[in-house]
């Protein structure tokens, strides 16, 4: 059992919590597609993700609290892209970037594409665009801190504990008929 379940709180102690957590983001990138395009030009360039207190190069999921999905998620990538967010420690929070991350875009009446991340995780902010420019991002992530700070952490830990469900994922078959 949690601290946070033992103990109630104070507001100015639960202020300082969710302050330093949203100011202390390690976002491990899943770029798909050309998405990831847009998303490397927010982290590499002129926009400097780091001025809101996101550290963009984390080495394993298990270091990263902030995992952004860009791009077009396959079925294939599914399996691979839910056991990255089993990885990563609570509390966790996932961005979808870009049409196709948020509801399969142009390609959601194809065989082979999830239509959204929302259906392998659940998703605290959706960035629309195809593809969204790097200030979206940037407007995602500040949302995303806004979420931050007004979380209430006795909550947010009695959901870790009570098992928020997940949807099942079917595992990919054999794409062509091989």
């Amino acid at each position: 059992m949690a601290v946070m379940e033992k103990v109630r709180l104070p507001k100015p102690a639960s202020w300082l919590l969710n302050w330093s957590r949203k100011y202390s983001l390690w976002m491990m990138q899943f770029g798909l597609a050309c998405c990831g395009i847009e998303m490397g030009a927010a982290i590499g360039s002129k926009f400097d993700i780091i001025r809101f207190g996101v550290i963009p190069f984390p080495a394993s999921p298990r270091q990263s609290d902030l995992l952004v999905v860009a791009g077009t998620v396959t079925d294939k990538m599914a399996a691979p892209l839910k056991r990255v967010y089993e990885q990563m420690p609570e509390p966790k929070y996932v961005i979808s970037m870009g049409s196709c991350a948020n509801c399969g875009g142009p390609y959601w009446d194809s065989y082979s594409v999830t239509k959204g991340v929302d259906q392998i995780m659940p998703v605290d902010v959706y960035v629309p665009g195809c593809p969204p420019r790097p200030e979206a991002l940037l407007q995602g992530i500040i949302r995303l801190q806004q979420k931050i700070s007004n979380e209430d952490i006795a909550a947010k830990w009695k959901g870790h504990e009570q098992g928020i469900p997940i949807p099942h994922i079917p595992e990919p078959g054999l794409a062509g008929g091989i």
